[in-house]
């Protein structure tokens, strides 16, 4: 498999376009034009076909992880940086049925023993 079948597996998997990919180069400081990167996705007996690199594949990869990712300074994933703060868990009111009427009623349930993992294993309300 060619560097090439790669970047051709790579960009459909991906679903990106060229400019896309042009922008993720960019992210490495590698600079390329849409033309260019034409010709590697073209048949190999085509006139303007043009051999994929190993420099252009690897700077490729490295730039889909920053966009992907983002960087440590400034992560795109916002699960990165919420998964720091301590939050107290939310309930969603359930709904119930009245059996008299037939009708769903909302009710807010009793969080008095919900048990909250912030701090070690303390249980609010009821100790």
């Amino acid at each position: 498999m060619t560097n090439n079948d790669i970047f051709k597996k790579l960009r459909v998997a991906l679903m990106l376009r060229d400019d896309e990919i042009v922008e993720i180069l960019k992210l490495v400081d590698f600079n390329i034009t849409k033309s260019e990167l034409g010709a590697f996705f073209r048949n190999e007996d085509h006139p303007k076909y043009m051999e994929c690199g190993d420099q252009i594949l690897r700077n490729f990869l490295n730039g889909l992880v920053l966009h992907l990712r983002g960087t440590k300074e400034n992560p795109k994933n916002p699960g990165d940086v919420l998964a720091k703060k301590k939050t107290k868990p939310t309930i969603a009111p359930k709904k119930k049925t009245d059996f008299k009427t037939g009708q769903r009623k909302s009710y807010k349930p009793d969080i008095s023993s919900v048990k909250y993992k912030n701090k070690g294993s303390q249980t609010k309300g009821k100790k």
